[in-house]
């Protein structure tokens, strides 16, 4: 869509800015060539806004950042938009930039966002085209199909509409939305960016000389305190009237009907006048009613308006006051902080104290009228039918796919947030099963036509004890829970499944063990991940003909709830006959079609799996595309749905056994195996074969040192590839899904042998390459995950499944940071099932002092039998002596929502202690992750981090106050303010968007930047139009948009884009994610290059504190943070913070990472500049003397990185025997005044400085410095301390910049004689501006080392950047990358990628 609105007379300037008029950033191509897109041929553009909001990008909320609003980039090609005059309503006139494509809801759209027209919503558009004619315009057409706006002279109307019972409604919904900001998420930094200008009008002459110090180093170890500084204070609401409320005359008796009246609304205004409106087809006026009897005759003619706001403003003059502050405010803000996000993210923290509850009797009317769920009693919606047709809209046109794309997309959205409240019904009993007389875990329900079933969780006692026939003490204790619930839950087949597994749990006696256990794990939590997985798999095969259902999975109060959408006809009457594909008996008997199957065999191929026969129960041969348990069901809509897809990838060949029978791999491990085969096959006769290679090397080096920097580009990008790279050559390489598992296969021995290895070599390959490769990827920090999140991401995609967590811990021991990461992961997800467990069973009225008490076990000290907030019992206490996870263990077969516990009068959580919870924790982790958890980690999970982790993983939201971790009860029950469910979905991805970046990624790394802008901003436009703005795959393209521009030259047009990617990062993330975090760094150093450093330094101050909060305050990327602050103060001639800092930095990494590690070196090349800038030369060779000897052990004396070391060495050298020569002149005296003078002389420098620093700061950079601060610690005496260790980490950062390309440009200069200062220079110089750029990059890589989080979407090219930083943290600068883009870009695609 790419309309948009141009701000309308007589706005304020806050509105103006706001309105949505588009400052689009500069294109930064410099010769003015137009970018041909690559789909089509045309001209692309830069961004265009979904509903005009997206695009009216507003200049004065990027605050200090000078865009040109005016200004159209032609030079990358633009989506042509054509100014058309718009007549309101009210006869006032504006202006919407149309694009011929647009159709009429998208315009619509625009004027619902304008501030002269929001509050319309009931009116038909009316085009007068040139010609004099007249169009009533649809609500589908295409502006074009009408009339042709590019030749001018055409003008739109809005024309009053007739309202209907549901439109008046809708228009009285808006009206309060508006009325309301809680709908608008103001980001800090659009705050900081507004304070700072402020600031500046007043105090215009004073210079930046007085930044002080924002932020003591010490508030990183407090990160517990940081809780309250991370949610803003909610903006100050403006009050328009009283009260808006339906008035109890409804509804209108019949005889008023019959002249138009809807609905009779009560207002209360400020001035304290009430009044009675009636809201009839044509208008809103206000009634003579007073009292209690209603009289309609309307009080004054002119007391009449079209809408319910131009009423209000003419009977209340409060109101228009108010109403235009509530504009004024929202249009003060960026445009993307008032778009809604459709996939909201929940906030583990709450406001604290919490704010009152005041009386709102609009807000209770909506939530008491509205029925339990998303819809009104009869406005169901048919989930299946629309996400079908949906599928069934053709794609063979970009114009075709996007509209398909939005189509689907919004109904998956709408569906997620539905099933999510139909979850939450289910799960508080408010919605009644339709199968009440079977166990209560086995009830099904249905709402607003979705299909809701339980999943069970046998996860927690790893095998399932119960089931074997030999236990005796468990025999009878789950007997009921056989596997008949399971599997009529879990399918969605309900009727047959249903029936067939009543018959099995009947004849439960002549079932093997065997199967029961089989089938108890079926309706595991593993299963429902795993269909999930297989759902979206074969959505992305898309295969014509072949349907899947709408699934979601939700977790809450303990239970997982699986929703899907319901296939037609199977819930009425027999449809025996519909099974046409698969099994509903575990392979007995065996369904087979032959169109099914053709279907069927299509979609394999894009999955890699191979068309292959198995044995029924009675002998016969059924030919099969996919495993046997998937079902292929006819509905009565006559289309072919497929279900049960637990297992669209093999087996795991490492974890095998009954118990394992759901241990599959990942899709993503699956394609980067057959692309290894692949290479390995076409390579073979050229090349000896790289990628098994790289395999041995990473195999001898399995105990990953930090010393293998060099990682083989190829291993490397097999190892996250997607599952579209499945071209003809990997055709052969097919797996047969259904070996190692209980149902026979036919076939020769040969055959099944062969199957049976290829399924091997898989896993195989996941131990032996992929672990390996990601455990030393993990080591250099080309891969950097901050917290559970990231890690998790970071290991789907290299096709790691998160149960290897505990081996890959064991691998990474030796590094501290992420021993703790990996621990607290496993500790965390072992917690989650306990706690789940215990929310199982607790009362609703249980459940906040439930939680409190958990976490006071987990975090503090519980020894006693009741602690603050759990109501002890005397009962319980007795029974206290077992140890609590028998309790746990016991309570397996329970009924599912256990109220029979709190009708005894116990809480069920109140024998809990400290001791028992943490034996349970270690329990899970040693049978699910072979992990044993270590004596001190009950210290360790005193974290922030840690407790953060927990809560997002459960849905738990406290109160964000400083807690005293260390108490033995830090938790109180008022803590616990809300549980919210965790939702995992299958909402589809834009691919095209996705190849559009992937493509601009290896633009942007060769150099080319107009195309690539064009690239990105064309796979922004595509993603606006189909998911809108909130997602994090436009967040992406806002980032790769800013470097661009940022490399270009364009920096203010960078932090546009920048801040826009920052708050879709707040709102689809979360405040605190680390992808946030980078996102502010990123911000911080763009302002820095604008020599904004005190906004820069409040920016930084944020990363700090979210990065506190992600990872706590050990981790490589926040030394690279501590760096890139001190390279600011230092800009600032702030010397001794900035020595802080730097030392800070140091000693981080040299705990974190070791003395040698090639980060360390960067370290003390960072020390060894910011000495040179002191004139404190013996320091600086000192400490470049530090960088040479690692680089030199690590890397070699060849590399062009060690021969830069030695460069800067030279150059000190040199500088110091001038210095001396000076001082014997007696001039030596202020040389380093001088040096801070001429820094201060010599912005581009000082960014060269800082870039530099940046440089060093990406992830690996961080670990050279803190090696190098290893080293220097131990090898340079120690007298000055303080000065000295920070000395050589800003040396350090420095020398990591020059490593990644600053110094190899400017290296031959340091040889020269002259002073070092005059060598920068010159350098800086040679460079230009694009030296100032790269340094920003660089630094921006530093931030974005810790970045890379983002990467899952960025990954594709990541990899590659990655791949070529493999070979060392300090990227090597190449000499064909540009001088302002190269080096910098490919450290922060590996960034990006390592973290994805």
């Amino acid at each position: 869509m790419a309309g948009k609105s141009k701000g309308g007379k007589n706005k304020g300037k806050a509105q103006g800015a706001g309105q949505s008029v588009s400052a689009e950033p500069e294109v930064p191509v410099a010769d003015g060539a137009e970018v041909i897109n690559p789909e089509n041929g045309e001209v692309c553009d830069p961004p265009a806004a979904e509903g005009g909001v997206a695009d009216a990008e507003k200049t004065d909320g990027d605050a200090p950042v000078a865009a040109q609003p005016g200004k159209k980039p032609t030079e990358a090609g633009e989506l042509h938009l054509y100014p058309v005059p718009v007549r309101t309503q009210s006869g006032e006139k504006l202006e919407l930039q149309l694009s011929p494509g647009d159709s009429v809801i998208d315009v619509k759209q625009f004027l619902l966002d304008a501030p002269e027209t929001c509050f319309y919503t009931c009116y038909d558009l009316i085009l007068h085209s040139k010609d004099g004619s007249t169009h009533q315009l649809e609500d589908y057409n295409e502006i074009s199909e009408i009339a042709d706006i590019t030749s001018g002279g055409c003008s739109l109307e809005m024309v009053a509409g007739i309202y209907d019972e549901r439109s008046i409604r809708s228009h009285l919904r808006r009206v309060r939305e508006l009325l309301s900001l809680s709908s608008l998420h103001v980001s800090l930094s659009t705050s900081l960016a507004l304070q700072q200008e402020s600031a500046q009008g007043k105090s215009a002459g004073s210079e930046k000389t007085v930044i002080q110090e924002l932020d003591g180093l010490n508030f990183m170890e407090d990160s517990a305190g940081a809780l309250t500084n991370l949610l803003a204070s909610a903006p100050a609401e403006i009050k328009c009237v009283e009260s808006i409320v339906f008035s109890s005359f409804n509804p209108p008796p019949s005889y008023r009907r019959l002249h138009g009246d809807l609905i009779y609304i009560d207002v209360v205004t400020l001035e304290g006048n009430k009044y009675c409106i009636t809201g009839s087809s044509k208008s809103f006026y206000v009634n003579c009613s007073d009292g209690s009897i209603l009289d309609p005759k309307p009080t004054k003619q002119s007391l009449e308006a079209s809408t319910l706001v131009g009423l209000l403003q003419k009977i209340s003059a409060k109101f228009k006051k108010g109403f235009r502050e509530v504009l004024d405010r929202r249009a003060s803000a960026h445009p993307f902080e008032n778009v809604q996000s459709l996939l909201p993210v929940t906030s583990w923290l709450g406001a604290h104290p919490v704010t009152e509850h005041r009386r709102d009797a609009a807000r209770a009317e909506e939530s008491v009228v509205l029925s339990y769920g998303t819809e009104l009693i009869g406005m169901q919606r048919d989930w299946n039918e629309e996400l079908q047709s949906c599928r069934e809209f053709p794609h063979g046109n970009p114009q075709e796919r996007i509209l398909r794309g939005r189509a689907l997309y919004k109904v998956t959205c709408d569906f997620v947030d539905a099933a999510v409240k139909g979850a939450v019904g289910v799960i508080n009993r408010c919605i009644p099963p339709i199968n009440p007389t079977d166990p209560e875990c086995f009830h099904m329900y249905v709402h607003n036509n979705i299909f809701f079933s339980f999943a069970v969780d046998s996860d927690y006692e790893h095998i399932p004890k119960d089931w074997k026939p030999d236990c005796q003490n468990g025999a009878t204790r789950s007997t009921k829970v056989s596997s008949s619930g399971v599997e009529a839950k879990r399918d969605m087949n309900h009727s047959e499944s249903t029936e067939v597994s009543n018959s099995i749990s009947d004849n439960s006696s002549d079932a093997s063990a065997e199967a029961q256990i089989a089938d108890s794990e079926q309706a595991t939590y593993a299963s429902a991940n795993n269909d999930l997985k297989g759902t979206k798999a074969y959505q992305e095969a898309d295969i014509s003909g072949l349907y899947n259902l709408a699934m979601a999975i939700i977790d809450y109060r303990g239970h997982r709830v699986v929703a899907q959408s319901i296939i037609p006809g199977i819930l009425q009457g027999d449809k025996s006959d519909s099974l046409l594909y698969g099994s509903v008996d575990n392979g007995k008997k065996i369904s087979w079609n032959e169109s099914f199957h053709s279907k069927v065999v299509e979609a394999a191929k894009r999955l890699h799996l191979k068309e292959h026969v198995v044995l029924d129960g009675s002998g016969n041969p059924v030919k099969l595309a996919a495993t046997v348990e998937c079902k292929g069901i006819v509905g009565s809509d006559d289309r072919h749905y497929i279900l049960d897809l637990m297992r669209v990838t093999p087996r795991d060949s490492n974890y095998m056994g009954q118990e394992h029978r759901f241990c599959v791999l990942r899709p993503e491990l699956v394609a980067s195996f057959v692309e290894a085969e692949s290479t390995k096959q076409s390579t073979r006769q050229k090349v000896p074969d790289a990628s098994e290679e790289s395999g041995d090397q990473v195999a001898s080096t399995s105990d990953a040192k930090a010393s293998s920097v060099e990682g083989d580009d190829k291993s490397e990008e097999s190892s996250a590839p997607t599952l579209e790279e499945n071209s003809n050559s990997n055709a052969e390489i097919l797996f047969n899904p259904n070996v190692f598992t209980e149902y026979k296969l036919a076939g020769s021995p040969e055959e099944i042998a062969a199957d049976e290895e290829l399924v091997k070599r898989a896993g195989t390959y996941l131990l032996e390459i992929v672990i390996p490769k990601f455990v030393q990827d993990l080591c250099s920090l080309d891969i950097s995950p901050m917290d559970g999140q990231t890690l998790t991401d970071a290991l789907h995609l290299h096709g790691i499944n998160v149960r290897y967590l505990g081996k890959i811990a064991g691998m990474i021991k030796h590094l501290p940071h992420l021993w703790d990461l990996f621990s607290a992961e496993i500790i965390v997800r072992s917690a989650k099932h306990v706690i789940k467990e215990i929310l199982r069973q607790s009362a609703d009225h249980d459940i906040g002092p439930a939680i409190a008490h958990f976490l006071n076990c987990f975090v503090g000290k519980v020894s006693g039998a009741s602690t603050k907030g759990s109501h002890g019992n005397a009962q319980s206490k007795t029974q206290k002596g077992h140890e609590s996870s028998q309790t746990q263990k016991s309570t397996k077969g329970q009924k599912l929502n256990n109220t029979a516990a709190s009708r005894k009068g116990l809480s069920t959580y109140s024998h809990l202690k400290s001791d028992g919870i943490w034996s349970n924790i270690k329990e899970f982790a040693k049978s699910k992750y072979q992990f044993e958890v270590p004596d001190d980690a009950r210290l360790s999970a005193k974290r922030v981090s840690v407790l953060r982790n927990l809560c997002q993983k459960v849905g738990i939201t406290i109160a964000a106050r400083k807690y005293n971790l260390d108490a033995s009860t830090p938790f109180e029950a008022l803590d616990i303010l809300n549980l919210q469910p965790v939702v995992k979905h299958s909402v589809p991805t834009c691919t095209d968007a996705k190849n559009l970046m992937e493509a601009g990624k290896v633009r942007m790394a060769e150099g080319t930047l107009n195309e690539a802008y064009a690239l990105f901003s064309e796979a922004f436009s595509l993603l606006q139009q189909i998911t809108g703005p909130m997602h994090k795959d436009a967040a992406n393209c806002c980032r790769y948009l800013a470097m661009v521009l940022y490399h270009a030259g364009d920096t203010a047009g960078a932090i546009v884009q920048q801040h826009r990617e920052l708050i879709i990062n707040e709102r689809c993330l979360g405040l605190d994610h680390p992808d946030t975090a980078h996102s502010y760094g990123n911000m911080a150093l763009f302002y820095h290059g604008l020599n904004q450093t005190e906004l820069a330094l409040r920016h930084m101050s944020r990363t700090l504190l979210l990065l506190s909060l992600a990872s706590g305050p050990d981790h490589p990327d926040v030394a690279a943070t501590l760096i890139n602050v001190a390279m600011m103060y230092q800009d600032a001639s702030n010397m001794n913070t900035a020595l802080r800092y730097l030392q800070e930095a140091l000693m981080k990494n040299e705990r974190l990472l070791g003395p040698d590690h090639v980060q360390t070196a960067v370290c003390y090349h960072a020390l060894a500049i910011a000495f040179s800038c002191m004139s404190l030369y013996k320091l600086s060779i000192q400490h470049e003397k530090k960088t040479y000897d690692i680089l030199a052990k690590q890397l070699g004396e060849n590399d062009s990185r060690t021969k830069d070391s030695e460069n800067w060495l030279n150059t000190f050298k040199h500088r110091e025997e001038q210095v001396n020569a000076q001082k014997q002149k007696g001039q030596g005296t202020n040389a380093s005044d001088n040096a801070i003078n001429f820094l201060k002389a010599n912005p581009a420098l000082l960014q060269a400085m800082k870039a530099a620093a940046i440089q060093s700061g990406d992830g690996s950079a961080n670990v050279n410095r803190s090696l190098n601060a290893a080293v220097v610690g131990e090898g340079v005496p120690r007298l000055r301390g303080v000065d000295e260790r920070a000395a050589r980490a800003t040396a350090e950062a420095r020398k990591k910049a020059a490593a990644r390309g600053l110094n190899v440009r400017n290296g031959p200069g340091s040889n020269s004689a002259s002073d070092e200062l005059a060598h920068i220079l010159k350098v800086i110089n040679s460079v230009a501006a694009a030296s100032s750029t790269s340094a920003t990059a660089n630094a921006q890589q530093s931030a974005s080392e810790g970045q890379a989080t983002n990467g899952p979407a960025q990954n594709g090219n990541a990899s590659e950047a990655k791949a070529a930083d493999t070979n060392g943290p300090s990227v090597k600068s190449t000499g064909n990358t540009p001088v302002g883009l190269g080096t910098t870009l490919e450290l922060k695609k590996q960034k990006s990628k390592q973290k994805s």
